[in-house]
């Protein structure tokens, strides 16, 4: 079967990932639909030999996967907050942004981070297409536009001196429309700064994991260049950072903006190439370390039964969703899983049909073991969980630790 890349056309492409069939991760169940079937959707990837764009080999529709019910809320992380409060005392500062300048986050979620523009009085706008999370923001006081982003609707955007991405330049089906609008609704001299996991990082550290239906592309700056560079936009800046196993930050302009080139960018240019990630053999073996971990997770839950141990999780987290899923685990080998979301209590996850409970019951069943899903945030959740004395954390990705 010949794939056409959804960024450059090109139908030279190789296979990168097959974990089967599943539903979306964040699709999360109430009880009465566990006897009703789920839709799934095959979560295949290959990369493309022309662009080095990792993509969704299938993939369903935005408004499928974002929806009402749509249970990621960014503010669950104390981490992330924090992370996020961060970046706005920086760019804030960088770019000299006041009450005259104007910011848009598209993907606002539930307002984790244009609080500390809005607390700062600086003038901003969400963009953000799931009423559950943008319903939330908008009680913060900040202005919202529920709506899936692109060309079309940075048209009608006042035009931006900054215009922010956490996680979303990976979950668009058509990333050149993204990237039009990117470059649509800045001003001459503004700025586009996106974060997303950094595919090098996804398979030098076998984080297979962070794969699933909401993510259509898996990036490196070797790919944002070359998508970006096609919507007009010139980056000439970028950040390693350790969010989400090693993201990237990358600061764009429009191409004859007047920020210059830091030494990072070719640094990181460089650091891409020496992993050959320009060359086939980079993309090759993938499937053989997933299917590795997957055999040693399943072998660690197998004899944990047989030993008569108790196994709970921690974390609905979509990364746990999909190492569930690929290695077909419910309910009998993992008892519950614990989240601090409301959204998610009391209800299933997708495929999995593994109960949400509340972190409370943690202390009325003292597990032998609790396997952390998020393992991106491992240390935030154990150290708030330090009063499970008896209690092993295991993480399975990219290798499994009991800790």
């Amino acid at each position: 079967m010949t794939n056409t890349c959804r960024h450059c056309g090109s139908n030279q492409t190789m296979p990168f990932l097959d974990l089967g069939t599943a539903p979306p991760s964040n699709n999360y169940l109430r009880a009465e639909a566990l006897d009703q079937p789920e839709t799934t959707f095959p979560l295949r990837l290959f990369a493309c030999q022309n662009c080095r764009l990792v993509q969704t080999e299938d993939f369903s529709s935005g408004e499928a996967l974002f929806t009402e019910d749509y249970a990621y809320f960014s503010s669950t992380s104390a981490s992330w907050l924090a992370h996020a409060k961060r970046y706005c005392d920086a760019v804030t500062e960088r770019f000299a942004l006041s009450e005259n300048s104007h910011v848009i986050e598209v993907a606002s979620n539930d307002g984790y981070l244009l609080r500390n523009f809005k607390q700062a009085g600086i003038p901003c706008l969400g963009i953000e297409p799931t009423h559950s999370t943008a319903r939330v923001a908008t009680e913060l006081g900040i202005d919202v536009i529920e709506d899936f982003f692109g060309e079309e609707l940075a048209k009608s955007l006042p035009k931006s001196d900054l215009v922010a991405g956490n996680n979303v330049f990976a979950h668009v089906p058509d990333i050149n429309d993204f990237s039009k609008g990117l470059a649509t609704c800045l001003k001459p001299q503004g700025v586009v700064t996106l974060e997303f996991p950094h595919l090098m990082n996804l398979v030098l550290e076998n984080q297979f994991d962070t794969v699933y239906h909401e993510h259509f592309s898996y990036i490196s700056l070797l790919s944002a260049e070359r998508i970006l560079a096609a919507a007009g936009l010139r980056v000439f800046d970028v950040e390693q950072l350790p969010t989400h196993g090693g993201s990237l930050r990358i600061y764009a302009c429009l191409q004859d903006a007047k920020h210059s080139e830091t030494p990072a960018v070719e640094r990181l240019r460089t650091l891409e190439a020496s992993h050959g990630m320009d060359q086939d053999d980079f993309y090759r073996g993938f499937q053989a370390k997933a299917e590795a971990v997957r055999d040693s997770f399943l072998e660690f839950l197998h004899k944990a039964k047989a030993d008569g141990k108790s196994v709970a999780g921690y974390g609905a987290a979509a990364k746990g969703n999909t190492l569930l899923n690929f290695a077909g685990v419910g309910p009998d080998l993992v008892e519950f899983v614990c989240d601090a979301a409301e959204l998610k209590i009391g209800k299933f996850l997708p495929g999995s049909h593994i109960p949400i409970l509340a972190p409370d019951k943690l202390r009325s069943t003292q597990p032998d073991y609790i396997v952390v899903f998020p393992w991106n945030i491992v240390t935030e959740i154990t150290q708030s969980l330090d009063w499970l004395k008896d209690t092993k954390f295991v993480t399975a990705v990219p290798e499994l630790k009991i800790l």
